[in-house]
């Protein structure tokens, strides 16, 4: 049941064809949409209408990327433009069906670039970025974006309960849940949280069974996966496990023998076809360094380079012609958008 007013949506027509209508529109097209008029822009902001959308099949997956963009002087209100050698951070935004790439808007508090190693997840259409580093101090941050593709506009979440670095993230029925990282001290952490979007709220969840820093997480099923990592007395011995989150009991179990042993989960974590994780360094030599991976649609938006120092390639991977055994088959990309990819998600808008 409905519980917005769906009267007038278009005048002269009845209240299921309006509604059909604007549930047509393509995403791209909902900021102009959420500005004609306020019936319009409260229905296109609902969460009632992004379900409704998605259960009709008229959502549309884009891969959300941070991305090094071309180096620009960084403004200064003190004493006018002044070089920076560290790379900015953006977002970039990649349509598989179009193959089209554009920008999202700074978030208003950085506006020179995103804190360093940021965090994204995707929720109810939504893009949502936490944590990182401050871009100017490099301290830690607790901050947490809410991005809404509906009007183009970040908007401030609640902070992180804590300040922690290089965790797991995921996200499930509107929720993101985190988990191991380090602390302030380089102490390496077990501990995990679920932020729920709707209500701009945390709550701590139960601890995982060991500390676990440079980790990766993964969404299976109805499970949240974090995979690897190691210890505060172990620094960058990666281990071969992982620990699994059942969304309905809250209860985590481990997963021995699930990841290789001394090898780096970050950003590189893939899932086969057969549920089984896999590694996209291991697809093709040509993405064995720097590899970043983000499955959208049906087929997965790969990234990384030969060997270190050499350019960035962009792949994308068909499912339909076998998935993480398939070939990479690369994609012209256009200069803006070469930069290298630090993280990145799939968010269904």
């Amino acid at each position: 049941m409905w519980s917005l007013k769906l009267t007038q949506l278009l005048p002269g027509l009845p209240e299921e064809l309006g509604l059909e209508c604007l549930t047509r529109l393509p995403y791209s097209a909902h900021p102009v949409a959420s500005q004609v008029c306020r019936p319009w822009r409260t229905l296109l902001e609902s969460q009632q209408f992004y379900h409704h959308r998605k259960k009709n099949g008229h959502t549309h997956k884009v891969a959300c990327l941070v991305q090094a963009f071309p180096h620009e002087p960084v403004v200064s209100e003190s004493d006018g433009p002044k070089s920076n050698d560290s790379p900015s951070y953006g977002i970039a935004v990649f349509d598989p069906v179009s193959c089209s790439w554009q920008r999202v808007d700074p978030v208003p508090k950085y506006p020179n670039g995103l804190p360093l190693f940021c965090q994204l997840a995707s929720c109810e259409g939504k893009l949502v970025a936490m944590g990182g580093w401050d871009p100017a101090s490099y301290d830690p941050v607790t901050d947490v974006f809410v991005y809404d593709f509906t009007n183009s506009q970040w908007r401030k979440g609640n902070d992180m309960p804590s300040k922690r670095s290089f965790f797991a993230i995921g996200s499930y029925s509107g929720r993101v849940y985190v988990a191991g990282g380090h602390d302030e001290n380089k102490n390496a952490l077990k501990s995990a949280w679920v932020y729920d979007m709707r209500l701009d709220e945390w709550t701590e969840l139960t601890q995982m069974s060991q500390e676990r820093d440079e980790c990766q997480g993964v969404v299976i099923g109805d499970e949240f996966w974090v995979v690897s990592g190691y210890g505060t007395e172990s620094q960058g011995v990666f281990e071969g496990g992982a620990e699994a989150l059942d969304f309905g009991s809250g209860r985590w179990r481990r997963v021995d023998g699930a990841w290789e042993v001394g090898q780096c989960p970050r950003q590189c974590v893939g899932v086969g076809r057969d549920g089984k994780l896999t590694s996209w360094t291991e697809l093709d030599s040509a993405v064995r360094v720097g590899t970043c991976g983000v499955t959208v649609g049906g087929g997965t938006l790969v990234m990384g380079s030969e060997y270190q120092g050499a350019k960035q390639g962009f792949y994308m991977v068909d499912e339909m012609k076998g998935g993480q055994n398939g070939k990479l088959e690369r994609i012209s990309v256009p200069d803006e958008f070469s930069g290298f990819v630090q993280s990145g998600c799939c968010v269904e808008i």
